[in-house]
């Protein structure tokens, strides 16, 4: 509940993460790869939302900021774009059901709770396409484990699921260790009744 206030709050006015503006590695994603669908997990106000629609990509995209939904629902009837935008929990997802051929998550992923990531991380390979990708933007946790961010037991959880393809570390504002991950779903994984997908 906290956090949902926290969030709503910095959406009465331009949050600093929400830059307008996709980033070069989506960019270079849409590039290479066919239009499908898309789902945008924390997706803000929809820019990237936005992006993908226009480069013909089926897309919905979650964010739990009601106000956020609210602004990614203008900006897409202003761009001329159809896009399926929620306001739902990224580790719930009631009523979204796959496969996506791309996920993407541009600093969600990296500030929710533990348990919350634990469940957000194991509906991965469910809503992935075989051969889908997960395109990933995290904050990386310090040796302290402090703030937040991502650790290596959290890359190993998702790393469990999920085939890493690529990754590109850097730093935001030249001082956050963060990284862009590329993960695929490749194997076959097995429901929770047992079943193979």
């Amino acid at each position: 509940m906290l956090r949902r206030l926290f969030f709503s709050f910095w959406y009465l006015r331009k949050p600093p993460w929400d830059t307008g503006i996709s980033p070069p590695e989506l960019l270079e994603f849409i590039d290479t790869h066919p239009a499908g669908r898309a789902l945008d997990l924390g997706c803000g106000t929809g820019t990237n939302v936005i992006t993908l629609a226009r480069n013909g990509w089926d897309t919905t995209g979650i964010d739990f900021a009601p106000r956020a939904i609210q602004e990614a629902r203008k900006k897409a009837r202003q761009a001329g774009v159809q896009a399926d935008l929620r306001v739902e929990d990224v580790s719930r997802l009631k009523g979204i059901s796959g496969p996506f051929d791309l996920i993407l998550d541009i600093g969600c992923l990296h500030g929710l709770p533990l348990k919350s990531m634990d469940t957000y991380i194991e509906n991965l390979p469910a809503l992935l396409s075989l051969n889908g990708s997960f395109l990933l933007y995290a904050f990386m946790k310090g040796s302290d484990n402090s703030g937040i961010g991502l650790t290596a037991r959290d890359l190993e959880f998702i790393s469990d699921q999920l085939d890493l393809v690529a990754r590109k570390d850097g730093t935001e504002r030249g001082i956050q260790p963060s990284a862009w991950f590329t993960y695929k779903r490749i194997a076959e994984y097995v429901t929770s009744a047992g079943n193979l997908d």
